[in-house]
């Protein structure tokens, strides 16, 4: 090998391991981290979004834009209970209840459960509406619309007695919440409390329309009770017919707890004498 060949050699060999060593010059940008955090802000903002638009009645225009939101962000369980949501409410309740089982078993597993239960509640049936909702307020036991929601479909029910409990902790988790309020006013109603009712009434400064609205709803229940019960029963012998009697009477005497406490006119009297 000549000098002129060795050194043509040494000058290739070189080139080659600049190149090597450059190889990273070469490579694809990668994204800057800020670029990644404005695309989830631009998520997060359009979810807020379509949580709006469906809080304003908008469905029809929510289901437009979740079909937007699939093609640029994706699919999420989040997105599809907004979907089912929106379907629900455009009365596509085949649809919907399809999406809802879906997702009982997931993260979004609450939701799903209180939308079957307001689809079960819409279509009368009460039995499926209470299941589904006691299992929403099993997965969210914070919730307090699935808690109002669930106290509601019992009084529906004729299950007084029941509803006390959910109500109650409706309205002592969310005591500034008009529905929760209103719906333990109806509770007090149907008890018999109807002094109770008008105190957490006027407490809690609820407008006329919605005072009217609970003893119109309370007139409703209280018929439909009636006619289900007018059916044909097994008769009860004496005895048993007092001491039920007699249960009843104390269970109407006492209201659930320390919301109903701080609303009874007579509290500081009535629940110190009770044990």
């Amino acid at each position: 090998m000549n000098t002129k060949t060795a050194l043509l050699s040494v000058m290739i060999a070189a080139l080659l391991a600049g190149c090597a060593g450059n190889r990273n010059a070469y490579r694809q940008p990668q994204v800057e981290p800020s670029l990644v955090e404005a695309a989830q802000d631009d998520r997060g903002m359009y979810l807020g979004l379509l949580k709006q638009m469906q809080a304003q009645g908008a469905h029809y225009a929510s289901l437009a834009h979740i079909d937007a939101f699939r093609q640029r962000f994706g699919d999420s369980p989040e997105l599809r209970i907004l979907q089912a949501n929106a379907l629900r409410e455009t009365s596509d309740s085949s649809a919907a209840s399809t999406i809802y089982r879906g997702l009982t078993k997931g993260p979004q597993a609450a939701p799903a459960w209180h939308g079957l239960g307001l689809v079960a509640a819409a279509s009368g049936d009460l039995d499926g509406a209470r299941l589904a909702l006691d299992n929403a307020v099993r997965a969210d036991p914070l919730n307090v619309a699935y808690l109002g929601d669930l106290g509601f479909a019992l009084l529906q029910a004729g299950q007084i007695d029941q509803a006390r409990a959910p109500l109650a902790k409706a309205a002592e988790l969310g005591p500034d919440n008009i529905r929760a309020i209103s719906n333990l006013a109806l509770w007090a109603l149907l008890s018999g409390q109807p002094a109770t009712a008008e105190s957490m009434i006027q407490r809690a400064n609820l407008p006329p329309p919605t005072r009217a609205e609970i003893y119109r709803l309370s007139q409703t229940l209280r018929q439909a009770v009636a006619a289900s019960n007018a059916a044909p029963a097994p008769l009860a012998n004496s005895t048993t017919l007092a001491a039920q009697q007699r249960t009843d009477a104390a269970s109407a005497s006492r209201p659930p707890g320390s919301m109903l406490d701080r609303f009874s006119p007579s509290s500081s009297t009535a629940q110190e004498a009770t044990p």
